[in-house]
């Protein structure tokens, strides 16, 4: 609830009039939470009679702060695994069950695929992405086994100003040092901050959603265009690619997937179910960003408390 998704959707389901339980690590650091949110440091404070509409896990160390070595790997996913173990065991004392579950895994479920177009029937790929979403989505199932609705939102690229990739590398690409990464030719799969916190409020609000959704916009990109079109927005040059061979050397397995491979995902099952992307097309969307974007509020289902998860790690 603190993290950077946490956070703007704690803000709008609160500023709808909505009750939100914050699950925070440290309440010094929720400081920021829009008024009011419930706070609890851990499970067992939320009493076994209250009624919870919807949980919302998007806890997890970053999968990209660091090069991916053995203890990394264990941080990654255990960070992850540890919140929704405790999730399932709040579910099964709880006296009214929620609805659903929604649990944040990542479009790194598919691997590295190249141009193939992709939607939520692709089997999953290879590497330690795909590895580790598949753990997670297969943890996160067994609230369907409790007679729980249960999403995995496969999340692309997150954008937003202040913070994911976009706040990392506003920085270079305003100073005009900013260009392409390796070849270029990677497929983004991209979705703005805002749409995915009204994607993850249409979820909870469509019972006939379950199982995997793409949280993607409906038109990727390739890493050259992105950088391109970056550059236009700030009004600066995209000219100076970062090469492949000392990101390899520094980042390894993790260099490779994340920053030189890619997925070309399209977000079948959201647009099936009704969902209107604000920001579909990415050249307006980095236009909006760049120039500050507000706060909506936004409508929930129902009254009852929406439990948010803070990143970990």
């Amino acid at each position: 609830a603190t993290g950077f998704v946490g956070e703007r959707l704690a803000a709008a389901l609160s500023a709808g009039g909505h009750d939100v339980i914050a699950l925070v690590r440290s309440p010094g650091k929720a400081a920021s939470l829009s008024a009011p949110v419930m706070l609890v440091t851990r499970l067992d404070q939320i009493p076994s009679a209250t009624r919870i509409d919807a949980i919302v896990h998007l806890a997890g160390a970053p999968i990209a702060d660091w090069p991916w070595t053995r203890a990394n790997r264990f941080r990654i996913l255990w960070s992850r695994l540890r919140i929704m173990k405790g999730l399932l065991t709040l579910t099964d004392r709880l006296e009214t069950k929620p609805a659903v579950l929604i649990s944040a895994s990542a479009v790194g479920w598919y691997g590295p695929r190249g141009d193939e177009i992709l939607t939520e029937t692709d089997a999953p790929g290879e590497g330690f992405g795909a590895r580790s979403c598949r753990t997670v989505e297969s943890t996160a199932i067994r609230a369907a086994c409790r007679g729980v609705r249960t999403v995995s939102l496969r999340i692309g690229l997150v954008l937003d100003r202040s913070g994911g990739i976009l706040g990392r590398l506003l920085p270079p690409f305003d100073l005009g040092v900013g260009g392409r990464i390796g070849h270029g030719r990677q497929w983004m799969s991209w979705i703005t901050r805002d749409d995915l916190v009204r994607l993850i409020v249409h979820v909870i609000a469509t019972p006939s959603l379950d199982g995997a959704v793409n949280a993607t916009a409906p038109n990727p990109v390739r890493n050259a265009d992105f950088s391109r079109l970056l550059g236009r927005a700030l009004g600066r040059p995209a000219i100076f690619p970062l090469p492949a061979l000392p990101l390899r050397l520094v980042l390894r397995e993790m260099g490779d997937e994340i920053l030189l491979s890619g997925q070309r995902v399209l977000p079948a099952k959201a647009i099936a179910s009704g969902f209107v992307f604000r920001h579909a097309n990415l050249e307006p969307a980095l236009a909006e960003i760049v120039g500050g974007p507000q706060i909506e509020p936004v409508a929930n289902p129902s009254s009852a408390p929406v439990a948010g998860v803070p990143r970990t790690g």
